[in-house]
């Protein structure tokens, strides 16, 4: 085997590594917990959400992607419903109306919004500050 490269010191490390447990779940809506990570372009939310939780219609200017890591939800898009169950991987334009209705069995999620929303930026100071 060929050489590697030196590892990153411990403050190199620091500065591009979090580990996702550690950060401060913020509540988005009533049984919608996310762990939220940004940079300047680009915002990534691993969400839990109880089962039977609901994420009212709303809109903003951020794309968001999301997968579906485990469990199910029927995602509404423009007042019509998407079934998603796990990897499942749904688009969403910039301001189009989406929200959701959990199932039974929960839904974890990851979202990947381009560029970050402020709102949840600011929730995610909030709760650094508890």
């Amino acid at each position: 085997m060929e050489k590697k490269e030196p590892y990153a010191s411990q403050e190199e490390y620091d500065k591009r590594v979090v580990h996702y447990p550690d950060v401060p779940q913020v509540e988005l809506n009533p049984g919608s917990m996310s762990h939220i990570v940004a940079t300047e372009g680009v915002m990534l939310s691993i969400l839990t959400q109880e089962p039977n939780a609901y994420f009212p219609p709303h809109r903003h200017e951020a794309e968001q992607v999301m997968m579906v890591l485990d469990g199910e939800q029927d995602e509404i898009v423009e007042g019509k419903l998407y079934h998603l169950k796990k990897g499942d991987i749904i688009m969403l334009p910039s301001n189009v109306e989406h929200g959701g209705y959990v199932l039974d069995c929960g839904c974890k999620a990851i979202d990947i919004f381009i560029p970050p929303r402020a709102d949840l930026l600011a929730k995610l100071e909030q709760a650094k500050k508890k």
